[in-house]
This record gives structure tokens, C-alpha cells and sequence, in this order.
């Protein structure tokens, strides 16, 4: 699974962007960069990400770090994509 791809096409889907984020790298901000990610967009994503990867997100795992970044993101998903079927 091309997990950038995956990433955002999540991203896409949790946040409703009308924002072209193809060109999103690893360094790319999110928080602060993304209006849409606001405490409710990180409901969604984190939401999004237990359904698709059959997954279960503890509190304790999320933190502001997670969404700082792209890569960040990226990195988090794969973390939890054992669950993926």
C-alpha cells in the first residue's frame, strides 16, 4: 500500500479539503496549515483511520505531534496498519 497516498486520500475524506494537497511532502505543517484540522478534523482523521485499518486508537497515542506534520501523520498510520486487511 503506497501509504503517502493513503494518507492523504484520508486526509482528503476526513477533513472535506478543497485544498489540492498533492504536493504534501513528509515536512509538510499540518497543524497550522490546514484550517480544517481543528480539534473536531482530528476526531475525523483519527475516526477515519481506526475504520480503515480495523484499529483502535488510544488517547494515550494521540498528541499534538502526530499532526504536526505530514511525515508525522504518515508515520502514525503505518504504526497502527497491522490491523489492515
Amino acid at each position: 500500500m503506497d501509504m503517502n497516498k493513503f494518507a492523504k486520500d484520508l486526509l482528503q475524506q476526513a477533513l472535506h479539503l478543497d485544498t489540492d494537497i498533492t504536493s504534501f511532502n513528509s515536512a509538510t505543517p499540518l497543524l497550522g496549515n490546514l484550517a480544517e484540522l481543528d480539534s473536531i478534523g482530528v476526531v475525523n482523521v483519527i475516526t477515519l483511520i481506526e475504520e480503515q485499518l480495523d484499529c483502535t486508537i488510544e488517547d494515550d497515542e494521540i498528541n499534538a505531534e502526530v499532526f504536526e506534520t505530514f511525515g508525522s501523520l504518515v508515520n502514525f498510520i503505518q504504526s497502527k496498519q497491522s490491523g489492515y486487511s
